[in-house]
């Protein structure tokens, strides 16, 4: 037996099969069933967030839209190189800042800015690797938040990683990596989850199914009947929740991260949303999907069913939807602002992050300052 083996004996985990379908707290605000499915079974119920957790989600949920809205516009200026919006995920954006403490980790993927800022990074810093600028704009550790992640699932690994450390260094630290449907297709993803599994590591998965990995729909990546039970084999408790439900997406994301900082395990979650903008601003969605199926899910706007239901509790006046309108309006000048100032590069900083133990021949590679080479 390996030095580092035990002979304890394993203890296996509980596996939760996901609610047949997706799990919602309020009302809907069309007329039609939010899922064709949902008629007549019984859904799986969560207590529901205090009414102040609802009331910042719907204030973050609006900043993140109206800063989704100015990137998409800087793009199209110029200003960043591509900008892959979440417009209509923003419930699958809050809720997970919310449901970590400020001593958990985050591991986001390339289209989670309104993720970063919600956590509360400096918004010029979360642009900053689809501006081009670096790989990473914002400090990692202080806002124990992993870069960015572009390629598909490479990070779920990393989270469960970071998970099982934190828990062999005695913290109750846990982790939450946010995919899309897409990233659910590659290996990495599965090793993850297998990881996760067998080590039972304090790690939540959040798969945003926004219905296409850039144009192929889901029906052509996944036979399963929710991309849920992908966390079944491998000994994941797992649940699919309703994705413009942003009551429903904060509860079961606390009760994931709160039982897996308890010793409950690793989850997976699928949350049912809809990407209602392009996949990034280079991409024509026409060309894939009809006008008649986003507008049917333009009609289920997570922050429009957020605010209704607000309203409805006597929560949320006329006067505080424009109060939180004026603030995320200037937010997005704040960001525009400083965006259209050209950013002051030292070309010396490449280095920087690259070596623990810089090697001997690395002086004579670094570059210098226009001014230095010029004797100035």
């Amino acid at each position: 037996m390996p030095e580092h083996a035990t002979a304890e004996k394993r203890v296996e985990p509980s596996i939760w099969l996901p609610s047949p379908v997706p799990v919602s707290l309020l009302p809907s605000n069309v007329d039609e069933e939010e899922f064709a499915d949902a008629r007549g079974v019984e859904k799986r119920t969560y207590a529901e967030p205090s009414s102040g957790s609802l009331l910042t989600a719907y204030r973050k949920m609006v900043l993140g839209r109206r800063f989704d809205e100015q990137a998409t516009a800087l793009a199209r200026q110029g200003r960043l190189a591509v900008h892959p919006s979440s417009l209509g995920q923003e419930a699958c954006q809050v809720a997970p800042a919310l449901a970590l403490r400020p001593t958990d980790w985050l591991f986001p993927t390339y289209r989670d800015c309104v993720a970063l800022v919600s956590r509360g990074i400096d918004p010029v810093e979360a642009l900053t690797l689809l501006r081009g600028d670096a790989h990473c704009g914002y400090d990692p550790v202080r806002h124990r938040t992993a870069p960015q992640c572009t390629p598909l699932a490479t990070h779920a690994a990393h989270a469960v990683g970071l998970a099982h450390g934190e828990r062999l260094k005695g913290t109750d630290t846990v982790a939450l990596a946010l995919v899309g449907d897409g990233a659910t297709s590659e290996g990495d993803f599965h090793e993850a989850l297998n990881l996760a599994g067998v080590l039972r590591a304090p790690v939540v998965f959040l798969v945003q199914n926004n219905g296409y990995a850039i144009s192929v729909p889901i029906a052509e990546q996944c036979a399963a009947p929710s991309l849920a039970y992908k966390g079944v084999g491998y000994g994941i408790r797992s649940e699919q929740v309703d994705g413009n439900d942003a009551a429903a997406v904060l509860a079961v994301l606390t009760t994931a991260v709160e039982d897996a900082r308890a010793g409950g395990g690793p989850w997976l979650v699928e949350a049912r949303t809809y990407r209602m903008a392009p996949h990034t601003s280079a991409d024509d969605p026409a060309r894939y999907r009809s006008p008649a199926e986003a507008d049917r899910w333009g009609r289920r706007d997570p922050v429009a069913r957020l605010e209704s239901a607000l309203r409805e509790r006597g929560l949320l006046t006329d006067e505080d939807v424009k109060t939180v309108a004026a603030e995320a309006a200037a937010y997005a000048e704040d960001v525009r602002e400083r965006l259209s100032l050209d950013p002051e590069l030292d070309t010396k900083t490449l280095f920087d992050h690259v070596f623990a133990a810089p090697p001997a021949h690395r002086p004579a590679q670094q570059p210098v300052r226009y001014a230095e080479s010029e004797g100035r």
